[in-house]
């Protein structure tokens, strides 16, 4: 019996106090040997069509900013959160992108050193985006408190909007999956099917969030420069 409905999140499994089930945050290296195959697979070439439409996508945004090798650290948390999305949708693995310590740890050094390339290398340019063009002398004020912490909750933004959505869809499917024996025989085969239907509505959320939060923080390194 669950003493809290949060508690399937909880990461029980451990030995000497240590928590054992965030291991599966590095499960994605497992997929890695698949791209040094000799003969490409179908995998191989999907995943390689993924990144490079990514990489002309963060380059088209990056405008200015970009040099050789800067998408790569956004290729790289897309593939990150992506793997660990996908992989807390199969059984009895412990969904770490579902913990804001994982979330937050993601975008708060990212955020931070935007933040501190940008005020030590740039600081007019930043003093300047902290007032919208055309802003009135009277409003000046106020929008650069507004812009300051519209700032400083990006981090925070990210790093929820990312749990939020994992733990939403998993809470479902928990609730709903939980019902099953108190439930008529005939009404079984409804839940199975929208069970699979809420498995695939995760499965796009899986992606979309992934790529929500490459997209963001992307936009977030163009404004510093």
């Amino acid at each position: 019996m669950m003493s809290n409905l949060f508690s399937i999140f909880d990461p029980s499994t451990n030995l000497f106090n240590i928590s054992f089930n965030w291991i599966s945050t590095i499960l994605g290296i497992m997929f890695i040997p698949y791209s040094f195959w000799l003969i490409p697979n179908r995998h191989f070439l999907l995943w390689n069509f993924i990144l490079l439409k990514l990489h002309n996508e963060f380059k088209t945004l990056l405008k200015n900013n970009y040099f050789q090798g800067s998408t790569f650290i956004f290729i790289s948390m897309f593939s990150f959160i992506l793997f660990n999305n996908f992989l807390g949708l199969f059984p009895y693995i412990f969904t770490s992108t579902s913990h804001l310590t994982l979330s937050l740890s993601i975008s708060l050094p990212l955020w931070l050193s935007f933040m501190i390339y940008g005020w030590l290398n740039n600081s007019q340019h930043m003093f300047i985006h902290m007032i919208p063009q055309g802003t009135p002398t009277i409003l000046m004020p106020f929008m650069v408190l507004i812009e300051t912490i519209s700032n400083i909750i990006r981090p925070g933004t990210l790093a929820v909007r990312l749990t939020a959505n994992m733990i939403a869809g998993h809470l479902l499917m928990t609730l709903l999956s939980g019902t099953g024996p108190s439930m008529p025989s005939y009404f079984i085969m409804i839940l199975v099917m929208i069970q699979i239907l809420l498995l695939i509505l995760e499965s796009a959320v899986a992606v979309i969030q992934s790529y929500v939060i490459a997209i963001l923080s992307t936009l977030y390194s163009s404004e510093v420069n």
